[in-house]
């Protein structure tokens, strides 16, 4: 069984964001982190290597150093890491990446594709579905679990109400949740071996059966309107009253608002 996690470098949010004057993050100029759904998406993936003896390889695409998720996915117990970088695929929107990504797979065998739910750094959970479109395989979204019954992928999904059971022959497509699983930590043998290990680089030129006119910034429908860090909360305000009349304060307030 071949499996394929798609994963994601995202800027760590607890370092703040930098961003560009066209409004795009500054990926650079940023400490970042594997994306948290993409590393349960991986974690899962490894678990089924663990069951089933499935080969596991990582996908990304991203500046040079987005080598670092890829080496900290193999220290993991990833087998292979591809990374696909390119000056003419900076700034890609949801649907610039899928197809970015969607003609990276085109070049490599797979039983079932694990991406993340959604990254921190967008939230739209779009490319793991949009990328199963470019492919014309099926989707399952928002994982909570996942199995393997022959050649097909079981998974719950997760709903409002609780979850659903289902089933989906393979070539598939997954998106996982962060509350999928506990990921495991690196190990020292595995960081040693991650290092010694060779990353596969493609650029434009590997992808297949893609045009121009939908990569990168340029082809990207979605415009930034406006970007900006985190708003900072202003001191509020503060009173010193008895309890009786702190209560009343309170209530008055919740009404002004309209929250109640």
């Amino acid at each position: 069984m071949k499996i394929v996690v798609c994963i994601k470098q995202v800027p760590d949010t607890k370092g703040g964001v930098k961003f560009n004057p066209d409004g795009t993050l500054d990926r650079g100029a940023m400490l970042t982190i594997m994306n948290p759904d993409d590393k349960a998406g991986l974690e899962a993936a490894l678990r089924l290597k663990d069951e089933v003896g499935a080969e596991v390889t990582v996908l990304t695409m991203g500046l040079p150093k987005a080598d670092e998720v890829l080496r900290e996915a193999m220290a993991m117990g990833a087998d292979n890491g591809i990374l696909v970088t390119d000056r003419v695929l900076g700034g890609a929107d949801t649907w610039a990446t899928s197809t970015t990504l969607a003609g990276a797979l085109r070049n490599i065998d797979y039983d079932l594709i694990i991406t993340g739910r959604q990254a921190i750094d967008g939230d739209t959970a779009q490319v793991g579905p949009q990328i199963s479109e470019h492919l014309d395989i099926p989707v399952i979204s928002y994982a909570k679990a996942i199995k393997v019954e022959g050649d097909s992928v079981i998974v719950e999904r997760q709903y409002d109400d609780g979850y659903h059971v289902v089933k989906a022959k393979m070539p598939c497509l997954v998106t996982a949740l962060s509350e999928l699983n506990e990921p495991r930590y690196m190990t020292p043998g595995g960081i040693f071996d991650a290092f010694e290990k060779e990353v596969t680089v493609w650029g434009r030129a590997d992808l297949k059966d893609v045009d121009d006119s939908n990569l990168g910034l340029a082809g990207s429908p979605t415009k930034i309107a406006k970007a900006s860090d985190k708003v900072r909360k202003g001191a509020g305000e503060k009173v010193a009253l008895e309890a009786d009349e702190a209560v009343t304060y309170i209530m008055d307030k919740l009404k002004e608002k309209h929250v109640i």
